[in-house]
């Protein structure tokens, strides 16, 4: 049976820890910075765990 590839873009996008909780980036960091505070615009740097509705799909996009 053929291995199943992982997807390039997921691995680029979450990170498993060594207890294997998948972490992701929070969106909206791109544009519109001004009308944020600093606070908000800080907590968008870190790592977040992934909702787990969406664990499943994740893990099969990375071939886990």
């Amino acid at each position: 049976m053929p291995k199943i590839k992982t997807s390039k873009t997921a691995l680029k996008r979450f990170k498993i820890t060594s207890k294997g909780t998948l972490l992701r980036r929070k969106a909206t960091r791109a544009h519109k910075l001004m009308g944020k505070s600093a606070r908000r615009k800080r907590a968008y740097t870190l790592d977040h765990a992934t909702h787990p509705s969406n664990i499943a799909a994740v893990k099969k996009m990375l071939g886990l």
